[in-house]
């Protein structure tokens, strides 16, 4: 298993993640420029949001919160997974 307190995920890897799971091309220069703005700027919808979290979830072996799935925008999801990581919750 993975040591969460030293997991973060990046706007860089948002952006891969957009275009794996959901097919959403974003730069993720535009993205960290833009990471307020709602998910539905940049073409993602709520369930490639799901895709997302899904991967996510895989990837570090725990179940997210599930607000993750209804965040609005890039910052407050990076927000809300990072702490989640770091908490281990």
């Amino acid at each position: 298993m993975t040591d969460q307190l030293d997991c973060q995920v990046t706007i860089e890897e948002l952006a891969a993640l957009m275009k794996r799971t959901a097919g959403v091309h974003v730069d993720p220069v535009a993205l960290r420029q833009q990471a307020d703005d709602g998910f539905d700027a940049f073409g993602l919808d709520s369930l490639g949001l799901l895709g997302i979290v899904a991967e996510l979830e895989k990837r570090y072996g725990l179940g997210l919160p599930e607000q993750a799935e209804r965040c609005k925008t890039p910052a407050d999801f990076l927000a809300l997974i990072n702490g989640a990581l770091k908490t281990g919750v």
